[in-house]
């Protein structure tokens, strides 16, 4: 039986947790907040998307960055096993649109209830208001290998372990506690942090027309993410105008892809800069980038001519601005006329089959200019961390210090919304903590 500290009482500290425990092992969470779960409590607007309830190989198509790392941790704990989990702890679910599972009761709390009664059954010591300063480690040969002894809390006290979870969350929602400490550890025994960046999270967009739409929602909609001309992203369902762009799930998920291909476009002006013998500083840092809406996906353009040419029919004495309140929302109704180019006092009998051409290439390819994204402060994960190639994929132990287990959003995984990043902290957590010996 081991001496087993977890730092952070995040998902995936808890479940880490709670395996160590449940295999025999002596376990003691440290926890710098007043209660677990914070950011557990307030995710999906507090209901808690615990996971998706598609088919489990499905998994690894929703994680945008390194997704074959996770092929042990996704198998040995996957989203059936965590609906189960729930389950039996006392939290019934329930499966939403999408595949996305919550609480039968919409209480986050009830995720959070469920984990802190199976954590006090299994025996673990659960110590709150308890930052953790830094990692203790000691050489563990003449090669300069490191094992972990324990850990230091910012009170200055010593707790000795034979092996430590480190699952301290990333840099989003820091408010919940999730503020780079995790890295700043990790880094400190040698481990390479990948530069984090904010991701599912939503765009600022150039056109001032956007602002006008905010607060209005559309549902069914299909967007296509272009940067330099090329299609980095394409989905389909829900997203919100705001006051600086566009939100929504289809919006968070097209960021991870922006994320990614920002990244690369900057690497690669650099590249150029660099054989040039210039500078590239601030290439690609709020790359540009192309937003196009289909607001009628359901329709081909065809169809949609046919449509509007029935509206123009029932309504064939009436002004342009007139006829076309079938079509949208109520607010998006004069963004759209101002957009056709069309004049709004035209009668629709007079509008030509290039000024309607025109006005369904607008319904179809409603396009808007991404100049950037959100910060941390409204992103729901942070994209990058310590880098996997440092961390055993069967085990979640660190390569460079034994002992040392990491797991969660401190590792440079990250995924699509829709339950999928609640279920890398479930799966990475389990393993860690189970692998202890």
């Amino acid at each position: 039986m081991s001496r087993v500290l977890v730092v952070g009482g995040g998902a995936a500290g808890m479940m880490a947790a709670l395996a160590a425990a449940v295999k025999g092992h002596r376990v003691t969470l440290f926890e710098k907040n007043e209660k677990l779960g914070k950011k557990i409590y307030i995710t999906g607007k507090g209901r808690c998307n615990v996971t998706n309830a598609c088919e489990p190989q499905e998994l690894f198509d929703n994680v945008v960055s390194n997704s074959k790392f996770l092929y042990s941790a996704f198998y040995g704990f996957d989203n059936n096993a965590v609906q189960q989990f729930f389950e039996t702890h006392g939290c019934p679910l329930k499966t939403e649109r999408g595949n996305r599972v919550f609480p039968i009761s919409d209480h986050s709390s009830d995720v959070i209830r469920a984990l802190s009664g199976a954590l006090e059954k299994a025996g673990v010591e659960i110590r709150l208001h308890t930052p953790v300063k830094k990692l203790l480690t000691e050489k563990a040969g003449e090669e300069g290998s490191l094992r972990i002894k324990g850990v230091k809390l910012l009170s200055g006290e010593e707790a000795k372990g034979d092996a430590v979870v480190l699952a301290c969350g990333g840099l989003s929602y820091q408010a919940t506690g999730s503020t780079g400490d995790g890295y700043r550890m990790a880094q400190e025994t040698g481990h390479t942090l990948v530069s984090c960046k904010p991701s599912l999270v939503p765009f600022h967009i150039k056109e001032e027309w956007c602002r006008q739409l905010q607060g209005l929602a559309l549902k069914n909609v299909n967007a296509s993410l272009y940067i330099e001309g090329k299609e980095i992203y394409e989905g389909f369902g829900e997203m919100l105008f705001t006051h600086f762009g566009v939100s929504g799930p289809l919006i968070l998920s097209a960021s991870s892809y922006y994320q990614t291909a920002a990244e690369n476009l900057r690497r690669k002006k650099e590249k150029q800069a660099g054989k040039m013998g210039k500078t590239a500083e601030n290439m690609g840092r709020e790359a540009p980038a192309l937003l196009k809406l289909d607001l009628k996906p359901a329709l081909s353009a065809e169809q949609l001519d046919k449509r509007i040419l029935r509206d123009f029919e029932d309504n064939k004495n009436k002004q342009f601005k007139n006829a076309v309140d079938g079509l949208f929302p109520a607010r998006l109704v004069p963004v759209m006329i101002q957009l056709s180019g069309i004049n709004p006092e035209k009668k629709v009998h007079e509008i030509t089959r290039e000024e309607r051409k025109f006005f369904i290439e607008c319904i179809k390819g409603l396009t808007l200019t991404v100049t950037g994204t959100r910060g941390f402060e409204e992103a729901i994960i942070t994209r990058g961390g310590i880098k996997v190639k440092e961390v055993n994929p069967s085990t979640m132990e660190s390569k460079l210090v034994s002992g040392l287990y990491l797991a969660g959003e401190m590792l440079d995984l990250d995924a699509l919304t829709g339950g999928f990043n609640l279920q890398i902290a479930w799966s990475t957590g389990h393993l860690a903590g189970s692998s202890i010996p």
